[in-house]
């Protein structure tokens, strides 16, 4: 069985499909974003295996995670699951950067350069990530530019995808898909999402534990509702340009 850290799993679609694969007899560390999340993540899923902290937004607590976590030993597999949805008002973290851009793409590629190479990375995205904006172009949203929730959004999903293929590139011993769950009602998909919980959940699970033979790498797969992936996911000088920028914000290199 294997050791599984999942990010965002203190409710939604993280906590479902930790509660699943404990199920399974995986051993799951959790995470949340505070200590009275990390209190009622550790009540709501039996059988995890510790919960850790930190927000996501800051730059300095996701380093530490990143810490606190190898402290705990080598993962198997890590799914970056935690995310900001669409309808959020612009906000701007402590970092002076957008907390869609903080929590839904720089603190994965943060995680992922700092945390011990798992053998499975699964980078949960989003069918909209095909409206992302490929030109990387303040990424940050403080050019001044008008805020939209939307495409803010959409991008963070398509950076996702890009660390995600890019990882499977620089890194063959590692395992590393994008997938994309659907839309499901959960507190960021809101009580009128069409989508099926169950297949949601099922598809990363799957993709989290199953051998590279079935699943592997560079890939993304969907659940439901299928959209077409972006046509700059595999553009290596995107992926590339991508990994430079997050690397300058965060002060973290990808390690090649």
């Amino acid at each position: 069985m294997a050791r599984i850290f999942i990010t965002g799993s203190s409710d939604g679609i993280g906590q479902t499909v930790a509660r699943s694969l404990i199920a399974q007899g995986h051993q799951v560390t959790l995470h949340a974003r505070n200590s009275a999340r990390a209190k009622e993540a550790m009540a709501s899923v039996h059988g995890a295996e510790g919960v850790l902290i930190a927000d996501l937004s800051s730059i300095s607590q996701t380093k530490k995670l990143a810490h606190d976590a190898n402290k705990t030993g080598v993962f198997d597999t890590v799914i970056h699951n935690a995310g900001i949805g669409y309808g959020e008002s612009k906000k701007v973290t402590g970092d002076g950067i957008a907390h869609v851009f903080a929590v839904n793409a720089l603190a994965p590629y943060i995680l992922t350069c700092l945390m011990e190479r798992p053998k499975k990375l699964v980078y949960l995205s989003s069918g909209l990530h095909s409206g992302g904006d490929a030109s990387l172009k303040d990424v940050t949203w403080t050019s001044g530019r008008r805020w939209n929730g939307l495409q803010a959004y959409s991008d963070s999903k398509l950076f996702d995808v890009l660390l995600s293929f890019a990882v499977a590139r620089h890194w063959p011993e590692v395992a590393s898909n994008a997938v994309s769950p659907g839309w499901v009602s959960t507190k960021m998909g809101g009580a009128y999402a069409s989508g099926s919980m169950k297949k949601a959940t099922e598809l990363p699970t799957w993709v989290a534990t199953h051998e590279r033979e079935e699943t592997g790498s560079g890939n993304y797969f969907v659940a439901q509702h299928q959209k077409s992936l972006h046509k700059a996911a595999n553009d290596e000088k995107t992926q590339a340009e991508f990994l430079r920028i997050c690397g300058e914000i965060s002060g973290v290199s990808f390690p090649e």
